[in-house]
């Protein structure tokens, strides 16, 4: 139990280029784990350490969440480090999914920016208790104030600062703790010797004004440290355990502040780490009993109870699948038998390793509340593995839906059979790139969640698979929807000889923006059997999958069925289905069809000089200007913009603004399609028809 008790699982989250795998070294070094520093862009040509892909260090981006584990000041702490990139969002579900606490990263300069609430909006989703720590207090223009004031006022963060700086940009020497009430310096190369001195004189009526803000805040978690307040006798014990109380509470956000790459406040930030997240003891899971109608049962992180555990990522090496689980319950040890609820199936626990980045390191036992991984366990992402042939479920994680597609084409045989292992992998291990054959083409499409996301997979095709691939255009994934209300009356009669087939059904086709399909049965008398009410949905639903009218699937369609007509003889599943398709198809046309595509919320931080540029440019490409927010020097632009028309626009926006700008993209809702563009898609439709 006290390992158990001693034992962080922590996920590190933020938007692009905030600092988290800087972060992640810097603490992986001041745990022992590594012996030097490397930096995202190292001149040095290593990269940082967990990021172990070839691409990832090419580009100075993180791609896939990588997993390790250290050990601080004898709490065991397995770190997932997450991207920051929209397009591989899954990688932060998942992580978030499995993890009891999380660092929410922020830079000092951008403070809470478009991916920070992406970020914020899942931590809230998985009921995830976090830090923040304000990043970059070295930069030019850094404000850590005005970040915090941010997260109380975007991201609704009960935000209280613990700590304050000493200086700011080129002069930020360290930090005053305001609970301590010490100045802390981090002196040596890589900031390793910590030194505590007296606050500087000029800091002294602002730290005891921000103290009195702090003890003020945290009192209410605690009737103790308030009583004591009132006196002036409150005790530092007294405070970290009311931040705690409110941080297991998810009602309040301890603030800490440094820069990674200076090697400054990071052990502090490893001290809350301790002090504050949750250990897996105050971490309330549950499962589903699939025995019984999926009751819900409450986990108990004891190691001597049955082993519950998740399956929560996969990745296919050269030496076979590596399944990541996450412990709720019991242990794993090395030759048990878990058995896999999904598959319905028992597997042996050959090789259990605990991961580091790309390496692993061997183990014989994992306790409750452990990360690990296994080899060679044949599965799928999202599976429960139990101990004695328990038959529970853990909860799956959010799935975004692709929102761009691209055809694919081998140049030769020896490709062909390359792409098929490399999309067989890639679509087990990420559940938001999916990969089919079009019916009609008979062209191997994929699709994703951008242009980086599938960039990044077709590179690893030819690099990792030796796959020869030409690529066609990008495809949005357009939708179809009706516009006006119709009624439908059908006849299914079919006489050939024996049997015949006869259904009638009659009633009303209208849109719904509350769901994509709705379907409501109002027939009285039993004009149509109980039986056959089904097969008239599953009619309907059939009619959804690809439209007439440029063969996207249909959305937003409500159908209520209020008469009709059976046969006692011929009338048959196949027959009710086959009229709701006949009356699908008949009115379908009467009913207006329009064509709806992809609307993106496009966030655009650019130097001002270049505001009127970026405006430009998004104008040009349908954009709808949402708010602009300007700081001294730089402008943060919110758009939504369709998909169709961000296709190289990082190309774009590196050209009007001198490569100084950035922007992140993600999918916001469906809008219309205007009537220029909807007749082009049309006709291109009816000619490759």
């Amino acid at each position: 139990m006290s390992a158990t008790k001693n034992m962080r699982n922590i996920g590190i989250s933020a938007h692009i280029d905030s600092g988290k795998t800087t972060l992640t070294e810097r603490m992986l070094y001041y745990c022992k784990k590594i012996h030097a520093m490397h930096e995202v862009r190292g001149k040095d040509g290593v990269g940082a350490t967990m990021d172990s892909m070839e691409l990832e260090k090419e580009r100075g981006i993180t791609i896939a969440s990588a997993a390790t584990n250290v050990t601080w000041k004898d709490c065991s702490i397995n770190i997932i480090d997450t991207p920051g990139h929209v397009d591989f969002t899954i990688e932060v579900e998942r992580a978030l999914r499995v993890l009891d606490g999380a660092i929410l990263v922020l830079c000092a300069v951008g403070g809470v920016q478009s991916q920070s609430i992406t970020v914020d909006r899942q931590l809230k989703r998985y009921g995830v208790p976090n830090l923040a720590f304000i990043n970059k207090c070295d930069r030019v223009g850094a404000d850590p104030y005005k970040v915090k004031e941010q997260l109380y006022d975007k991201l609704g963060h009960n935000a209280v600062l613990m700590q304050i700086p000493i200086g700011l940009e080129d002069k930020f020497e360290g930090i005053v703790d305001l609970i301590t009430m010490k100045a802390v310096y981090f002196d040596g190369p890589g900031g390793d010797i910590i030194r505590e001195e007296e606050i500087p004189a000029e800091l002294v009526p602002e730290a005891t004004a921000r103290r009195e803000e702090l003890v003020d805040a945290v009192s209410m978690f605690c009737d103790e440290l308030a009583e004591h307040f009132l006196e002036g006798k409150e005790t530092a014990e007294q405070i970290y355990s009311a931040v705690r109380s409110g941080v297991l509470a998810r009602k309040l956000t301890p603030v800490f502040l440094g820069t990674a790459f200076k090697n400054k406040g990071v052990q502090l930030l490893m001290d809350a780490v301790v002090k504050y997240l949750p250990s897996p003891l105050d971490t309330e899971y549950e499962a589903f009993n699939l025995d019984k109608n999926e009751e819900k049962v409450a986990l108990k992180p004891e190691n001597d109870l049955p082993t519950i555990s998740l399956a929560f990522k996969l990745e296919d090496g050269q030496y076979g699948q590596l399944t990541y689980l996450r412990i709720y319950q019991g242990m794993i040890k090395k030759g048990m038998e878990l058995y896999n609820t999904r598959a319905q199936r028992k597997i042996r626990v050959g090789r259990l390793v605990r991961m580091h980045a790309d390496n692993m390191e061997e183990i014989d036992t994992a306790e409750c509340g452990d990360i690990i991984a296994l080899f060679g366990v044949e599965c799928n992402s999202g599976d429960t593995f139990t101990g004695e042939k328990l038959n529970y479920a853990m909860t799956s994680m959010f799935v975004p839906q692709p929102v761009i597609s691209l055809a694919v084409k081998t140049k030769d045989k020896k490709s062909e059979d390359n792409l098929a292992k490399a999309l067989t992998r890639f679509t087990r291990e990420d559940p938001t790139f999916q990969t089919y054959v079009d019916d009609e083409s008979n062209e191997t499409i994929i699709r994703g969640m951008g242009e980086l996301h599938l960039d990044v997979y077709i590179e690893r095709m030819r690099r990792e698979y030796k796959v020869e691939l030409d690529v066609g255009r990008p495809q949005v994934a357009y939708r179809e929807s009706i516009t006006q209300q119709v009624s439908f009356d059908y006849t299914h009669k079919k006489q050939s000889g024996g049997q015949g087939q006869y259904a009638r059904i009659a009633g009303i086709l209208e849109p719904t923006k509350d769901a994509d399909f709705e379907f409501a049965d109002a027939t009285k008398g039993g004009v149509i059997p109980r039986e056959f009410i089904p097969s008239c949905e599953k009619g309907f639903r059939k009619c959804l999958d690809k439209g007439t009218l440029i063969g996207f699937p249909i959305v937003g369609v409500k159908v209520t069925i209020n008469d009709g007509t059976h046969h006692p003889v011929d009338s048959s599943d196949l027959a009710f289905q086959m009229a709701a398709i006949g009356a699908f198809r008949e009115v379908y046309f009467k009913a207006k069809p329009e064509i709806l595509e992809p609307v993106m919320k496009v966030s655009v931080e650019t130097p001002s000089e270049f505001q009127g540029n970026v405006f430009s440019s998004l104008n040009q490409r349908r954009g709808l200007i949402v708010s602009t927010i300007e700081d001294t020097h730089f402008s943060r632009i919110e758009a939504e913009v369709p998909l169709q028309e961000m296709f190289g626009y990082s190309t774009a926006l590196r050209s009007i603004t001198q490569g100084k700008a950035e922007f992140t993209m993600e999918f916001a809702k469906y809008g219309r399609v205007p009537a220029g563009l909807s007749e082009n898609l049309i006709k291109e439709y009816q000619k490759q028809k």
